[in-house]
Parts: C-alpha cells; structure tokens; sequence
C-alpha cells in the first residue's frame, strides 16, 4: 500500500448488508482516487463482506474480526490507515456527490490539522430530507464544540498523525470527546465551503440511545470546559432545543 495515500476512508461494518450498498457506491463514484477504503468488520453474519469485495473498489483492505464494539473497530482503524487523512463513512452514509473527496483534497493545501464541511441528511432511498440542525461554523476551534457537536463526525477529517484512540469509557459519545481532543491537538482548519459533503442516513425515529448520548456529552463537556460554565451554557440551549422540537 502507497503510505503516501492522501485520504483513508473508513466504514466500520457489523451485519449491514442491509444499508452498505449506497456507502460502496459512492465511494466507487468519486472523481478523486488517492485513497484506500479500509472496511473494519465485526465479523458480520450475513452478507455485508461479499457486497464489499463485489463492488471491487480499488485500495480495499478488508479486516474482520470481533470486536468491543464502533469505537474499538475504529481504534482498530487508526492503527491500520495508511492515509494522510482519516473519513469516517458509516455504513448508509455516502459521499454527498462524486466530486465531494475532490473538494476535501482541495481543502488540504498546507497540511490542515482538520478539514470540514456541512451534511445533509437522507433517508433510505437517498432523497435529501434537508440539512443537519447543527451548522458546521466557518472558524472552527476546539471552543466551537462547547456549543455541541457543530461538526458531524463524517465530515471531520482529521490528520492521521494528531489523531488519539477513543476513550472507550464512553459507549455512545467517544467521537464527540475524540473530536474536541482533535481540535485541541490542531493549530489550523479549513472549511470546505458551504455545499454539503456527506450524506447523513437517517431513518427518522429518535435513537433509542439518545438519552444515554446527551447524559455522555455532558460529562465530556464538563471534563474539557469546566462543570460550572457547562451547566450555564445548557441553560441557554433550551430555546434551541424547543425552536427545533416545534419546528420539525
């Protein structure tokens, strides 16, 4: 494998025949190809590997094993990712269109710490259902994420050489404390423009999880900006909590 790739793209599988075929397409669609498409498997059961090796995108490096779970398979990632750049592609998310890891190249003039840029949200048949309640901010630092997590985690490609392992003592946020542990490590980000580039599948329900998550952000918030100013902040994300809840 050429160490000199620019781009690692990774999608951590567990049985996902179901939503994997849009990822792989998408990734075989782009116009821009110095990357390699690393699939960390959790030793899936049904038929998610043989779709992988099908599409036959070039670069693929398959690994699959058991695991403790997303945030183990993506430590797993950063140890084995070649690239210059890390993306995390879920399985169900896509590419937002084929010249989306052309514009992320374009942004990496210089050497970033973090490049990043917006997402929009589709549902299972790939229609655009509108974009993320979060904005990604034109000026991104570590302090940006005292608002919350502005950036999706799939359109925050980090440099491979700042990045840390993901706390496992957190079973649904890790990417929330990763991310700010990114930032905190990076002297330079670059926006990549207002057009979306990732494609945030969501089936419209509410996470069955996400109660626990938000319990879990709150610690990490307090951990890296102060319990106090943390606890002030959440007074005043109430009225962007009900302006969304009343609005969608």
């Amino acid at each position: 494998m050429n160490e000199k790739r620019l781009f690692s793209i990774v999608t951590v599988t567990w049985n996902a025949a179901k939503v994997i075929v849009p990822t792989l397409q998408s990734v075989r669609e782009q116009t821009y190809k110095d990357y390699e498409y690393l699939v960390i498997d959790g030793a899936s059961s049904d038929e998610t590997l043989t779709l992988v090796r099908d599409a036959d995108i070039a670069g693929t490096r398959i690994f699959s094993e058991p695991d403790r779970g997303l945030y183990d398979a993506m430590n797993k990632a950063i140890d084995r990712a070649e690239g210059q750049y890390l993306i995390w592609l879920n399985a169900g998310d896509r590419f937002a269109a084929p010249d989306s890891l052309a514009r992320l190249a374009a942004c990496a003039t210089g050497s970033p710490g973090v490049i990043y840029g917006q997402t929009q949200l589709v549902d299972a048949t790939g229609r655009v259902v509108g974009m993320r309640h979060l904005t990604a901010p034109r000026t991104l630092t570590a302090d940006s994420f005292k608002q919350g997590m502005l950036v999706c985690h799939q359109a925050f490609v980090a440099r491979r050489d700042l990045m840390p392992h993901y706390n496992l003592q957190y079973r649904f946020s890790a990417d929330y404390d990763w991310c700010i542990r990114v930032l905190q490590a990076s002297d330079r980000n670059t926006y990549c423009g207002d057009e979306p580039v990732i494609s945030f599948l969501t089936d419209g329900l509410t996470d069955k999880y996400h109660k626990k998550s938000l319990m879990e952000r709150f610690s990490i918030m307090c951990h890296h900006y102060g319990t106090l100013p943390t606890i002030v902040r959440h007074l005043g994300f109430v009225p962007r909590y009900l302006r969304r809840k009343f609005t969608t």
